[in-house]
């Protein structure tokens, strides 16, 4: 795996501050937005940010370098993100999918019909509509990237579980917004 911060990597794994500072630096944007994507608040965000970078450089040792280290830092951090919305017994807060949408080739297969007939803030209201279980699946597989097992591992379902919820969460979906859009025809 070609990763540029390999070097720092290993400089942290020697106990080297300065390169965990400097690690730090480099990924806590891209982290907090991964966080707050969970959460929808800044502060909270910010505490799953810092245990997340603590989870992180204390397991150094685990990371092997089969992904980037960014990689592998979003999965602690979503890990964290989930983790703490589970301690709460919070229900995810919905995304503003407007960007995220309109860039996603993979959410193409969902919203075939909604590239201008529904509009982005309507879609986002729908998937908050969905049941929970159904809702982090969709997040997860669609917005984040993850496969299903990567899924099933984080959620603590199995792949199987995670394939069959996603298809409910899509036919959910597509229902929810034929009922609310009459004119949108589902692919």
């Amino acid at each position: 795996m070609n990763d540029p911060h390999l070097l720092l990597v290993e400089r942290c794994k020697t106990g080297d501050s300065m390169a965990q500072f400097e690690l730090h630096r480099k990924y806590r944007s891209a982290m907090l937005r991964v966080a707050w994507r969970f959460t929808k608040n800044q502060f909270e965000a910010e505490d799953i940010v810092q245990e997340a970078f603590l989870k992180a450089f204390r397991s150094l040792n685990l990371f092997e370098g089969e992904s980037t280290f960014g990689a592998w830092l979003k999965r602690i951090t979503i890990n964290t993100s989930i983790n703490h919305i589970k301690k709460r017994r919070l229900d995810l807060v919905p995304l503003d999918t407007s960007e995220s949408l309109e860039s996603d080739t993979a959410t193409a297969s969902v919203f075939s019909q909604t590239d201008e007939s529904i509009p982005m803030p309507e879609i986002s209201v729908a998937i908050n509509q969905l049941p929970a279980g159904y809702r982090q699946v969709l997040k997860l597989y669609l917005f984040e990237g993850f496969d299903h097992q990567e899924i099933g591992d984080i959620l603590s379902i199995s792949e199987a579980t995670s394939k069959s919820q996603y298809c409910r969460a899509k036919r959910k979906l597509r229902s929810i917004l034929q009922h609310q859009f009459p004119h949108y025809e589902a692919a």
